[in-house]
């Protein structure tokens, strides 16, 4: 088992200047790779790629690895005809390559052997990361501490930093099964209980854990989490009109919280691309982070378009599938378009004119969403700045809600955001339960009724 250290925590801003927050820059760039260095002044494609519907399986193994050998081929001749200043490739094992640790690690150096290649032949910077899929939800409740699904997760991560893993992520899963049931109910206590409590208890430690193997590995960074299975279940859920807006935005900012602990143990950084936090993230601890927004259309919608590019330093597409479309396979056409809206930061960077593209990016799309709303540099820096000004992590969840729940209010009343009376009788009952949150995250879990104990375990959380 990997041994434990001791957390830091982030109590002031790494950039507390909003005309400091821009894309391409990060006061903690990460060198890693082939010669890459993340936040240093560009910005740089991250193509994320899958398989087209097939089974996986030993018998569909050697075309499952033909697949990965054609995608990785196509994206890097694609990245090498445009002259591409830098690369980082995502490879997201499926289920079953993590539950099968030697299938993922096959792949993951299947695609540093093209990445060393492009380096060795054309000089081409470039990083790999490689994001095991948590599979330690799979009992109900999840155990998610012990026995063969979390053994497997943490072979994953070991094979794959063998395999040559440049950057390793994860989209950890810890208190989804609380969140999921308090989306549904709209219940903030379930939500808030989730993010604040359950989520950072399980972040700090398994990142402890992920920390320590890439520091015995000294060539692999530990990059960083995403509530993905959070705030964008929320954000899809509002998508198809299942919840409000208001409510997916206030989760968006609150979810803040539970991907910083993997900082707090280690983490360098690039976070996740689907980690829309990532500002957040970016302004509190100085890391570098990956984004996707219209570019990752092929995955799924979104209201954060253009506002998601205006602070990152990656730029993904979130993942394709290897079908064919009319100019070639899907993973080489999205790597186009990543490159061109990467060219085109870079150089308004060059040219002093950074921040004008992000102000127009952010302005874009900041007030057609409360989504969006949260996420502008102004409004990044103010839940930023209400979450290091707390204590503990149930507090800073807390803080990050009413600070979004402010910025909606201030744009609705004074910027033009436009909210429907239901979306405001929304905003009404969020700050209404917000304020009425118990003091303490003990005192909250033992308002939690019996129904909401019984989704988890508190041994999975180190928990009474």
């Amino acid at each position: 088992m990997p041994e434990v250290s001791t957390p830091s925590s982030y109590r002031t801003l790494a950039i507390p200047d909003v005309n400091e927050l821009v894309f391409g820059q990060a006061p903690h760039p990460v060198q890693c790779g082939f010669g890459l260095q993340i936040g240093a002044g560009s910005v740089f494609p991250e193509v994320n790629f899958t398989l087209p519907p097939i089974g996986i399986s030993a018998e569909t193994w050697p075309e499952i690895l033909g697949q990965y050998e054609e995608m990785a081929t196509n994206i890097i001749r694609r990245a090498l005809s445009l002259k591409v200043s830098g690369l980082v490739l995502e490879f997201e094992l499926l289920p079953a390559m993590t539950e099968t640790p030697e299938w993922g690690a096959e792949i993951a150096a299947l695609l540093h052997r093209h990445l060393a290649a492009a380096h060795d032949k054309h000089g081409l910077p470039s990083a790999l990361r490689v994001t095991p899929t948590d599979i330690r939800d799979q009992g109900k409740p999840p155990q998610l501490r012990k026995g063969m699904h979390f053994e497997r997760l943490l072979r994953s991560f070991e094979l794959c930093i063998v395999a040559g893993a440049d950057i390793l992520s994860i989209e950890s899963v810890g208190g989804k099964e609380l969140h999921d049931r308090g989306l549904m109910l709209g219940d903030l206590r379930a939500i808030v209980f989730a993010l604040g409590v359950l989520c950072p208890a399980d972040m700090h430690w398994l990142w402890n854990r992920i920390v320590s193997l890439c520091a015995r590995n000294g060539h692999t960074v530990p990059g960083g989490d995403s509530a993905c299975g959070f705030a964008n279940t929320a954000m899809q859920l509002a998508h198809q009109k299942m919840l409000p807006e208001v409510l997916a935005a206030v989760v968006r900012a609150m979810s803040a919280v539970r991907s910083l602990a993997a900082f707090e143990e280690g983490a360098r950084g690039p976070s996740k691309d689907c980690a829309y936090e990532g500002p957040i993230l970016k302004a509190i601890t100085g890391a570098p982070i990956s984004m996707e927004g219209k570019s990752a259309s092929c995955a799924h919608f979104s209201p954060l378009g253009n506002i998601a590019a205006s602070m990152c330093d990656l730029w993904s597409n979130e993942s394709v599938q290897n079908v064919r479309l009319l100019s070639g396979n899907a993973p080489e056409a999205f790597t186009e378009t990543l490159i061109y809206d990467c060219r085109l930061m870079n150089v308004a960077s060059a040219r002093g004119a950074a921040l004008t593209m992000r102000d127009w990016l952010s302005a874009s799309d900041e007030f057609l969403s409360p989504q969006a709303a949260v996420l502008s540099p102004e409004a990044t820096i103010a839940i930023a700045k209400a979450i290091v000004n707390e204590e503990d992590e149930y507090s800073r969840t807390v803080a990050a809600g009413r600070a979004a729940v402010t910025i909606l209010r201030e744009g609705a009343a004074h910027r033009g955001l436009v909210l429907s009376k239901k979306e405001i009788l929304w905003l009404d009952r969020i700050e209404s339960a917000l304020d009425s949150l118990p003091g303490s995250a003990e005192e909250l879990q033992a308002s939690l009724n019996e129904e909401y104990k019984s989704l988890f375990l508190p041994e999975s959380y180190g928990l009474q």
